[in-house]
């Protein structure tokens, strides 16, 4: 990593699935050591991300476990114990996506693990706030979505609720908390003290909403419905062009200006309803109308040209076929690839934030379930018979000897 300000920090992950493991990515890519904790069963994602070569790293997993070192324990086995307390005492930070109750039985709670080492910094990423009634409850991505009411905006409007098709709150809630951890290794560096950090993420996604949709119904009393009425216009979507779809959008007196010249709509330039910012929050319905109707009188090629000469901000609306190949994210190398040491040749896709005119390199690709279980338990101080020992009891997996 050519930006590595994490470099000789240790991060235990005991998460899985997506949340967890977009968070302990992210430090990753700041160059902490991530020691994945893995049972034998495997995360979820392995197989839940889709189909593999090997069945063994679906094509999520590959890209959510980069640059992570793997070691597969059974903690239903006694002996497991002193290994977990090991890699504890190893870390600087702890970051579990596991249900609270579950931790506390385990010993990996946050209270357990900061009574024995003040210094330490424990993450829990709950679907709920642990202070609240729905603590302790099963949740997934979809769940969160339906509950934030983020699958209601559709319903307010296109008439039906709608998952965005795609993990959206796993990857907020994950970044959020890379970035509350990086807070707590600030402080720690300056007072030596550990933190205790939780971060749920009904509470979280649903504050991105109240923020953007209590709108005119944050004053007492409201000044207007609920809901920014331009997001949730039935016309706020891309636009339909002679050979495909456009995505635009034009907020300032100018650039709607410019707008309605270039698409031969003149006679509105005058119009009462559209002539300034406040005026088309007034008439938003109507200036949606307008601003959403068809463009087929040209092809997309020829609408961005146009669109890109008067300053508006348009670009075509991708499929996912047609996302990779872009002209931007070819120059920019956003997707190389790589050899994996199982499933042949795959895609990488490289940290998009740039550090002094470098992007960091996506790193090392994701590895097998218990791929560096031996080597780890002898960084945690373990003599080669005591190693052969765990393997044997099947408290740990190696997996050269799983094959």
């Amino acid at each position: 990593m050519s930006f590595a300000p994490l470099e000789g920090f240790r991060v235990l992950d005991l998460t899985s699935v997506v949340v967890g493991p977009v968070a302990t990515w992210r430090l990753g890519q700041y160059g902490a050591e991530i020691v994945k904790l893995e049972s034998p069963e495997g995360d979820l994602m392995r197989g839940l991300g889709g189909l593999s070569p090997t069945g063994q790293h679906s094509g999520a997993y590959l890209h959510f476990n980069r640059n992570k070192r793997n070691i597969c324990l059974d903690l239903k086995q006694p002996g497991a114990r002193d290994v977990i307390d090991r890699l504890v005492a190893s870390a600087d930070v702890v970051v579990a996506n596991m249900r609270p109750q579950a931790l506390e039985r385990l010993g990996l709670d946050a209270k357990s693990i900061r009574t024995k080492h003040p210094e330490k910094i424990h993450c829990l990423i709950s679907g709920y706030g642990t202070d609240g009634p729905y603590s302790g409850q099963p949740t997934y991505d979809s769940v969160v979505q339906g509950v934030t009411g983020m699958a209601g905006l559709m319903l307010a409007r296109d008439g039906a609720p709608v998952y965005v098709p795609m993990l959206i709150c796993d990857h907020v809630v994950g970044e959020i908390a890379a970035g509350a951890i990086l807070a707590a290794i600030l402080k720690r560096r300056s007072s030596g003290d550990g933190t205790s950090i939780e971060i749920p993420m009904f509470e979280t996604m649903a504050a991105f909403v109240l923020q953007e949709h209590l709108a005119q119904h944050s004053f007492d009393p409201p000044v207007g419905p609920i809901g920014d009425q331009r997001l949730l216009s039935p016309h706020n979507k891309p636009v339909q062009t002679a050979d495909g779809w456009i995505s635009f959008t034009i907020n300032t007196d100018s650039q709607v200006r410019a707008f309605l010249k270039a698409s031969g709509r003149s006679e509105l330039l005058d119009d009462p309803r559209f002539v300034s910012v406040a005026s088309r929050a007034k008439y938003v319905n109507e200036w949606f109308a307008v601003r959403g109707k068809p463009l087929t009188g040209k092809t997309t090629a020829k609408w961005l040209q146009i669109f890109q000469a008067v300053d508006i901000a348009a670009m075509p609306c991708h499929t996912l076929e047609t996302l990779k190949h872009d002209p931007h994210l070819e120059a920019v190398g956003l997707v190389t690839s790589d050899q994996h040491p199982t499933e042949g040749r795959i895609a990488a896709i490289r940290s998009s934030i740039r550090f002094d005119d470098t992007y960091n390199s996506p790193g090392q690709p994701s590895q097998s379930r218990g791929q560096e279980t031996r080597a780890l338990l002898g960084s945690l101080g373990y003599a080669p018979v005591e190693i052969d020992a765990l393997v044997n009891s099947r408290t740990a997996r190696a997996f050269a000897e799983d094959q």
